[in-house]
């Protein structure tokens, strides 16, 4: 089978080192993670129109790397570790070092025949730091509250103190989010459009534009997945599992699940579906989940149609068409 690349580069990233193995010569290079020696490497393989560069999200560290590629335009797809960790033992490669695993990221890019997946937007990046800065900050709020009840006097002034400043910063950048999305005419729009359906405010929906930037782009299939909403098949033979959710982005995850919690109480669409699912015998958090399925699937919708909910709550409020492929158009 021809591929699609003739060379591809796999690359095991570390806070200080890169380890890079190329497939199929099998040659291995190490080099420093910092933007000169990047640029260098970059140099050396930009000869090349048909180069795959694969790397594992490893929570920041392989970003300046990606960008960098982007920017020559050179391919770069970058995959869930455990993809890797999987493939690795499908093959019976249970040794693990950095070099290995550049090894094994090379040839699963080969033999998956993977498709670049990595493209870089500036505002979206920002927002999505900012989204990863809020929870950090509200990480360490609760801490400090938590904190309190056992403190002494002297301490719950620190902490008191502690606390407020958190907070602060906490409103500083909630600013610095809407002022981002104002500024862009594409966020400011899917905004309002979130906005209208009853349930979702502005901190689930500035979640919803920073961690999920294909919404309204994909179907409803593909961004249920993304968010980890889709449910999976546990079957073998004539046993029938139950069915589940799991992967996908959590935090995306974590607002819908907010967000939902409100529409089943005041959102009349969600609220019907809600019940008529505990009536036919489900448990209430499968009858939960499902809505959260249901609510991003309509949001995808309006997002794609550009429609905002308002008038068109008796569109969306049959929720059996929904499930149908040509819903909405979409």
């Amino acid at each position: 089978m021809n591929k699609k690349f003739d060379l591809y580069i796999g690359v095991d990233v570390s806070k200080r080192l890169l380890d890079i193995a190329f497939h199929p010569n099998n040659k291995i290079l190490q080099i420093p993670n910092i933007t000169k020696d990047i640029k260098k490497f970059i140099n050396k393989i930009s000869k090349s129109n048909t180069v795959l560069v694969t790397m594992e999200a490893t929570g920041g560290y392989e970003r300046t790397l990606a960008y960098e590629l982007h920017k020559a335009n050179i391919n770069v797809c970058i995959v869930n570790p455990r993809q890797i960790r999987d493939f690795a033992r499908a093959t019976g490669i249970l040794a693990k070092t950095d070099k290995i695993d550049a090894k094994v990221i090379a040839l699963f890019a080969n033999k998956m025949e993977l498709e670049p997946n990595y493209v870089f937007n500036e505002i979206q990046q920002e927002i999505s730091d900012n989204n990863s800065r809020r929870e950090q900050l509200l990480h360490m709020l609760v801490q400090e509250k938590n904190r309190l009840d056992k403190a002494t006097p002297k301490q719950r002034k620190s902490i008191n103190a502690v606390i407020k400043c958190l907070k602060k910063q906490l409103i500083a950048i909630d600013k610095e989010q809407e002022k981002i999305i104002k500024e862009s005419e594409e966020l400011t729009e899917k905004k309002e459009i979130l906005e209208s359906v009853t349930g979702i405010g502005t901190v689930t929906a500035n979640i919803i534009l920073s961690e999920l930037p294909e919404l309204g782009e994909i179907g409803r299939r593909q961004i249920t997945s993304l968010a980890g909403l889709a449910p999976h098949c546990r079957d073998s033979g004539t046993f029938k599992g139950k069915r589940t959710i799991w992967g996908g982005r959590a935090r995306v995850r974590t607002a819908l699940y907010m967000a939902t919690l409100c529409a089943i109480k005041h959102n009349q669409v969600i609220k019907a579906f809600y019940k008529k699912l505990c009536l036919a015998g489900k448990p209430k958090m499968t009858a939960l989940v499902a809505c959260m399925r249901k609510l991003l699937i309509i949001i995808n919708a309006m997002v794609h149609k550009r429609e905002k909910w308002g008038d068109n709550a008796i569109k969306f409020s049959n929720i059996n068409k929904l499930e149908n492929k040509t819903a909405l158009g979409f």
